[in-house]
């Protein structure tokens, strides 16, 4: 089982970046998917989780620190989980990973970093 996530660079002030995870070793279809951040110095923080579309409705939640800026979709066929992140700042840059839990729905405790799978990080730095 491995989750490859991709897709971070170096950007500047508003710009936009768009985060890919495919998953291998299993079919991601019934599983929530999900992503967290960490940044130098600071704790792992949640970032937003999406429900399986298969046996779920395939609704998301996000951060505050996030929301109306960021969206996470998927796309069961490619076995993959995407992060659409816009009006990128600085308070974004971190390490972002995705991960996937063998529940359907994300839950209220989504923000717990307790999921089943973890994906290795891909920077994103946001800087003028």
């Amino acid at each position: 089982v491995q989750l490859q996530a991709s897709g971070g660079g170096v950007v500047q002030p508003g710009d936009s970046l768009r985060l890919s995870c495919t998953a291998s070793g299993f079919t991601l279809g019934y599983y929530s998917m999900g992503w967290f951040r960490q940044a130098p110095g600071k704790e792992r923080e949640p970032v937003s989780c999406i429900n399986s579309m298969a046996i779920s409705d395939g609704s998301a939640v996000y951060a505050d620190s996030v929301k109306g800026r960021f969206t996470i979709s998927r796309d069961d066929d490619e076995n993959a989980v995407y992060l659409k992140s816009n009006s990128l700042n600085p308070e974004d840059t971190a390490a972002y990973f995705c991960v996937a839990d063998r529940r359907p729905q994300c839950g209220g405790d989504w923000t717990n970093p307790l999921y089943d799978f973890w994906g290795q990080g891909t920077q994103v730095t946001v800087s003028s």
